[in-house]
């Protein structure tokens, strides 16, 4: 079993947001001393959900401050970038730092960092499997051209190739964020693994497993190839010597954070959508995930785990907002928690 960190670098009431990103950077180091396996960095545009733009920057940081521990974007928006700029910056970061890097992608939201950026909402809507495959073509080939609807382009040589890469040719790690059967098809047809989000029980996440291997077979993927997708769980990771202390650390910090930060998401064409409630979601998360004692924590982990055939995780260890509480988190995550699982 494989346990990483989920980075949101998220903006709490009366911070600053300086004070998230060094926060975010803070727990990152501490989780490569910790002894985790990966940092998953988050991308938003706008709100104080999450002070990070660009996952892909931040995770170049990371990289450069780390020897060992993985670093991925949880994820990358598709929509709102290029996929032939992005295919480039993962080569990069895939080729430099030894093939520590993966790449996650997603759709987002129909935000109005489509207006922003100008791609419109046809990218969130229709444009996500032609970014896709572009992006993947990018990172499989030698040289590339585009005749789409969107991305039109002569063949040029991709530079830097990520298959060389030392002690990692076959490039970087891609992982689809998937929230819908559509999407779950779309990811299990081109052979990705998929990371499914934190809101997510483990019946629910026991089910997109089983359609993406639905789906991977009937495109022709071999047995192997489907054991051996390595899927990511999203979660939450609050650690305390007992079970109540654990969630009331959360629900006094998180509703706020969740209110504040989902309040400011601004719809790109003026449709509505209805958020949850910070209070109710906050204490969703507290029974879906590790939330309590080491022992309560190693045992939902490995519930989890037994019941949906995933066996890597990205988990928020800032849900406390406190800079000295979430370095403590991850030590703890580090030194309490994952013996037992191992």
């Amino acid at each position: 079993m494989r346990v990483g960190t989920f980075v949101l670098a998220a903006q709490f009431p009366g911070q600053g947001q300086g004070e998230a990103l060094h926060r975010a950077v803070r727990s990152a180091e501490v989780a490569e001393e910790a002894g985790l396996d990966s940092v998953w960095l988050a991308e938003h545009h706008f709100v104080p959900y999450g002070t990070c733009p660009s996952a892909v920057t931040l995770a170049a940081l990371l990289l450069g401050r780390t020897r060992r521990i993985r670093v991925g974007t949880a994820v990358s928006v598709l929509p709102t970038a290029h996929p032939v700029a992005l295919g480039e910056q993962a080569a990069l970061l895939h080729v430099t730092s030894g093939g520590r890097f993966s790449l996650g992608v997603g759709r987002g939201g129909p935000w109005v960092d489509l207006e922003v950026f100008g791609s419109g909402i046809e990218a969130y809507e229709e444009g996500f499997p032609e970014s896709l495959d572009l992006l993947l073509r990018w990172l499989r080939e030698p040289r590339v051209e585009a005749e789409g609807e969107r991305f039109g382009f002569r063949e040029v040589a991709v530079v830097p190739r990520p298959d060389e890469a030392l002690n990692s040719p076959d490039g970087p790690e891609v992982v689809v964020a998937c929230t819908s059967p559509k999407s779950v098809r779309l990811a299990a047809e081109r052979g990705l693994p998929m990371l499914l989000g934190m809101h997510a029980g483990d019946e629910e996440k026991a089910e997109m497993v089983s359609l993406w291997r639905t789906h991977a077979r009937a495109a022709g993927r071999g047995p192997e190839e489907i054991r051996a997708a390595a899927h990511v769980s999203a979660g939450v990771a609050q650690i305390g010597d007992r079970g109540a202390q654990a969630r009331e650390t959360l629900l006094k910090a998180m509703p706020g954070w969740l209110k504040q930060g989902l309040d400011a998401h601004v719809t790109v064409d003026g449709r509505t959508r209805s958020m949850r409630d910070p209070v109710a979601y906050t204490e969703l998360l507290c029974g879906l995930h590790p939330v309590g004692t080491p022992e309560q924590c190693a045992d939902r982990l490995a519930a989890t785990s037994a019941r949906t055939g995933i066996t890597r995780f990205a988990l928020l260890v800032e849900g406390s907002g406190d800079l000295a509480a979430t370095e403590e988190n991850v030590r703890r995550l580090g030194a309490e928690v994952l013996p037992q699982l191992r």
